[in-house]
């Protein structure tokens, strides 16, 4: 006999667990920014945020934790200086690269 199980008996899957090395937030950075989503970066960043300790974020930052939660949160339209603070204190830097055409 088959077991189901129902959707709402699943646990609930949260990013930041997964986040354990340096690398895996540089590839989950890389692979949201590739998507070109300025929403889906700044919840991201909230993500990655959380994963390393929003208390660490805020202080490596220079930002108090209510700014850090307010400009992570994913209705929210941070200030470029305000993701390189954040990005800084990841220990992570956005980088350009060109575009390849097919």
């Amino acid at each position: 006999m088959t077991e189901t199980t129902k959707v709402t008996e699943l646990p609930d899957f949260d990013m930041a667990e997964h986040l354990k090395s340096d690398e895996d937030i540089a590839n989950y950075l890389t692979l949201v920014l590739e998507e070109n989503d300025a929403t889906e970066f700044t919840h991201a960043l909230g993500i990655i945020a959380r994963a390393r300790g929003m208390t660490e974020m805020a202080r490596a930052s220079g930002l108090t934790r209510e700014a850090l939660y307010k400009a992570l949160r994913p209705t929210s339209h941070p200030r470029f200086d305000t993701i390189t603070k954040v990005c800084a204190a990841l220990g992570v830097k956005l980088v350009a690269q060109p575009i390849q055409h097919a």
